[in-house]
């Protein structure tokens, strides 16, 4: 079952989850490309050779961050062949999934505004397959070209929704929610033709 909640994840249960926390937030203030695992280490108050037990590259720092990412997006999906192919389900799909995403924001910002790293990393790449295996779930079969247009416009929706609010004043949550009601909206008229 996916969980999760509309709050920004903090995790400090453990070293490695510490180390992903402070690399992503680093990354996020002065670039993918400007971050070094010194600073990262200095940040964290720890030597290099104690994150090196961890991690050997700043790029196996991110490739974890997106696998940790990933066993979520993988859950829902696996959960989601298994259901049966109703708008209930499709809804449930969506929900489940913007509260995955109010999760990993913060790894989301780094997509957005690290593209050529992504791509270099193959992570772009495996995303991609996840978001087409996503849709997979949520697009009724034998529809139009228009109605696929629409639950893929649904995701795209929950993407660009984090983006585009991001800077917007408000609760974090009614964002989700709003944003989740587009989304809904676009796979319920989807589903109505």
């Amino acid at each position: 079952m996916i969980t999760g909640t509309s709050k920004p994840h903090q995790r400090r249960g453990n070293t490695r989850q510490r180390i992903q926390d402070v690399a992503l937030e680093l990354i996020a203030e002065q670039g993918y490309e400007k971050t070094s695992l010194r600073e990262i280490a200095e940040r964290l108050d720890v030597t290099k050779a104690a994150l090196y037990y961890h991690f050997k590259t700043k790029e196996d720092i991110v490739v974890s961050l997106f696998d940790d990412l990933m066993t979520p997006i993988d859950a829902l999906i696996a959960w989601a062949k298994e259901q049966p192919p109703t708008l209930e389900t499709k809804r449930e799909i969506l929900t489940r999934y913007s509260l995955a995403l109010a999760d990993a924001a913060p790894l989301f910002r780094f997509m957005q505004e690290n593209q050529a790293q992504m791509r270099e990393l193959s992570i772009g790449e495996n995303f991609k397959d996840r978001m087409k295996d996503l849709l997979g779930t949520l697009v009724p079969e034998d529809v139009e070209l228009t109605d696929r247009v629409r639950c893929f416009s649904a995701l795209f929706s929950m993407h660009a929704g984090m983006f585009v609010l991001k800077d917007v004043e408000g609760d974090p949550e009614e964002k989700r929610l709003a944003i989740l009601e587009v989304a809904t909206d676009l796979v319920t008229q989807a589903h109505k033709h």
